[in-house]
């Protein structure tokens, strides 16, 4: 019996949001909104979205002993995550400068702080969390061998889900585990390590390629495509009117790993996930955009 649905190793983050008419160009000042202050980095995020979809879900990660750290620990709480895998202190709280425009789309500028000392030594103290739950994903805000490290921990029969963002090469190691790969086009190209073909099936069949035992390939409003050795599936997404996409990928990925948990096959996990994906984008903000269950079944 595990202890948890979902253990999520990665970045916590205080996103500090502008509301801007267009993104500037260089050498430009343009005037946007009042700044505000949210709870989020790739990891908490998609920490508070599987707790917010009902899933028994664990944070490991580190943040900075200071008004961030504490803004993101209540965050946590407050959905209902276990915080006992989270470290606090050795720099200050990661920081996200964030631009939103008219249209939703986002730029985003990572400062990692304490992220970047959550290190290969606090995965092995914390092994006994990792082996109690039946999924364990990550990204690449923290440093890639604390990622790899993750891996070498992993009890046997708990999957590793990665959704490489920011992107950068991986070790043969890490792709290996892979169950699945999460990607967008950007990440997909950096992975492959070039241009890759013009579908999202040539860009799924060349990270196959690289040894990941299935990968997602994500195509915003489009849905995303599902790819194993045997075959590739499209699944679809939700039409809605997008008001802020900041952690829409975050939802994604921890819905689609809580459902792998639950035992669903990756393409029904992926399909659910897109509609999470979908219901993200129709409120501002990160995790306060994150739907429940019940939402999403409304959807």
């Amino acid at each position: 019996m595990y202890d948890y649905d979902l253990v999520v190793v990665g970045s916590a983050n205080a996103d500090l949001v502008i509301r801007v008419e267009r993104r500037p160009a260089a050498g430009e000042t343009v005037l946007g909104s009042d700044l505000v202050v949210h709870p989020g980095g790739k990891g908490a995020n998609q920490a508070v979205a599987a707790a917010r979809l009902g899933a028994r879900t664990a944070l490991l990660a580190r943040v900075g002993d200071d008004e961030h750290g504490r803004l993101l620990l209540d965050a946590q709480r407050s959905a209902g995550v276990d915080t006992a895998g989270v470290l606090v202190g050795g720099a200050p709280t990661g920081v996200a400068l964030i631009t939103v425009d008219p249209s939703g789309d986002n730029s985003i500028v990572v400062s990692p702080g304490a992220n970047g000392r959550l290190a290969a030594d606090d995965v092995r103290a914390a092994e006994g969390l990792l082996g109690a739950s039946r999924v364990v994903s990550a990204q690449l805000e923290i440093p890639l061998e604390t990622v790899t490290e993750v891996v070498r921990s992993l009890s046997s029969g708990t999957r590793f889900v990665l959704n490489p963002s920011p992107p950068r090469p991986l070790p043969v190691e890490v792709l290996a585990a892979c169950d699945p790969l999460i990607v967008n086009e950007h990440e997909a190209r950096v992975i492959a390590g070039g241009e890759l073909g013009g579908s999202p099936e040539d860009r799924a069949a060349a990270l196959l390629a690289l040894g990941p035992r299935s990968v997602v390939v994500t195509l915003g409003a489009e849905g995303a495509l599902v790819a194993t050795g045997e075959r590739m599936t499209r699944v679809p997404s939700v039409k809605v009117d997008a008001v802020d996409t900041t952690g829409a990928g975050d939802a994604f990925t921890a819905a689609l790993a809580w459902r792998l948990g639950t035992g669903a096959s990756l393409v029904d996990a992926a399909a659910y996930a897109a509609r999470v994906g979908a219901a993200a984008v129709t409120r501002p903000g990160a995790q306060e955009s994150f739907p429940t269950a019940e939402e999403v079944a409304a959807l």
